[in-house]
């Protein structure tokens, strides 16, 4: 199925989304080969493909993406980084949340992911903290990354989730536990994949489904730094205000 974002304003959503074709990497340094990358053909999103996006009240709350405002002083958000889980709180007490960790990320990234064993980026891909078959996928938590500034930042997510990834692969017998491999599979054998970016400013955040929707961030718009926190559980859609 494709994604689905929670929104009430498509031009807002608009605004701040564009959209690219992908690639796969190849001998380049500081990439894992055979990463899924954004091409630079990015364009704006259009209204039929926002309509395509829209979730509304029949959609799996665990799949919604929300793209949402955190509570935090902007102009000191750089300053208030967390370090642990008790220095900062997006939900106020309101709703459990396990504190993940948090990036700092230079400028001029074209995706932001590293495996730390080899030390190479890995470009768009799935995460894997539930440990979730197939058949249970919709069911993992969503994450919530805070963009806490200075720079710009950008949300990458591939339109269409993991389940459709692996039917197109092999209809038959789909992985039983999906995983980037996955995705890499099928843009190798000619699937189109259309990814969105999302632009998040400081005080900005996103709640995603990053166990069943490809994902990565991006610092290539941006010209200086920021910092990313991350947080999973499974949270109602609407805790956290949203700004499209």
């Amino acid at each position: 199925m494709g994604i689905h974002i929670a929104f009430t304003d498509a031009e807002a959503l608009i605004e701040r989304c564009d959209v690219a074709g992908v690639r796969l990497t190849a001998d380049e340094p500081g990439w894992e080969d055979g990463s899924v990358v954004p091409l630079d053909d990015w364009r704006p999103l259009t209204a039929q493909q926002a309509a395509e996006l829209r979730a509304d009240a029949t959609t799996d709350p665990n799949t919604v993406v929300e793209i949402v405002e955190v509570p935090i002083d902007r102009a000191a958000a750089h300053a208030i980084m967390p370090v642990t889980a008790g220095d900062f709180d997006p939900f106020a007490g309101r709703h459990d949340a396990d504190f993940l960790g948090y990036l700092d990320q230079d400028p001029g990234l074209c995706t932001g992911t590293i495996d730390e064993s080899q030390n190479l980026r890995i470009g768009i891909h799935l995460d894997n903290f539930d440990k979730l078959s197939f058949a249970e996928r919709t069911t993992g938590r969503r994450r919530l990354g805070v963009n806490f500034g200075l720079g710009t930042r950008h949300l990458l997510l591939a339109t269409i989730d993991v389940l459709d990834v692996c039917l197109a692969n092999d209809p038959n017998r789909p992985s039983q536990y999906p995983h980037t491999d996955d995705l890499r599979r099928y843009v190798r054998d000619g699937h189109p994949l259309t990814v969105l970016r999302i632009r998040l400013d400081p005080g900005q955040g996103y709640i995603a489904p990053t166990e069943l929707v490809p994902h990565d961030g991006s610092t290539l718009t941006a010209t200086t730094p920021s910092r990313i926190a991350f947080w999973l559980g499974h949270w109602p859609v609407g805790t956290l205000p949203r700004i499209v």
